[in-house]
């Protein structure tokens, strides 16, 4: 891997869109509190802050596709619960 593809960050959109929180549980004998299908946005978020010195405006994309992973997330649980399904 070159040091431009390991040192680049991923576009914001990509991390929109949040894992199947069902999925992050299986194959744990404990569900847990802290499994964060939108792990991959808050990482990128972070690393665009360390990147640019922690300016927060050069990284306002990434911190929106972080929020907007979060509401797409929760909105899926709350529509899950509803329906019965945990």
């Amino acid at each position: 891997m070159t040091k431009d593809a390991k040192d680049s960050l991923p576009p914001p959109q990509d991390n929109v869109k949040p894992l199947d929180y069902k999925e992050q549980f299986e194959g744990r004998q404990v569900a847990s509190q802290f499994i964060d299908p939108c792990a991959a946005a808050s990482k990128a978020s972070m690393d665009c802050l360390n990147r640019n010195n922690y300016d927060r405006d050069a990284c306002l994309d990434y911190f929106q596709a972080y929020r907007d992973c979060k509401k797409a997330w929760i909105e899926k649980r709350k529509e899950d619960r509803r329906n019965g399904r945990r």
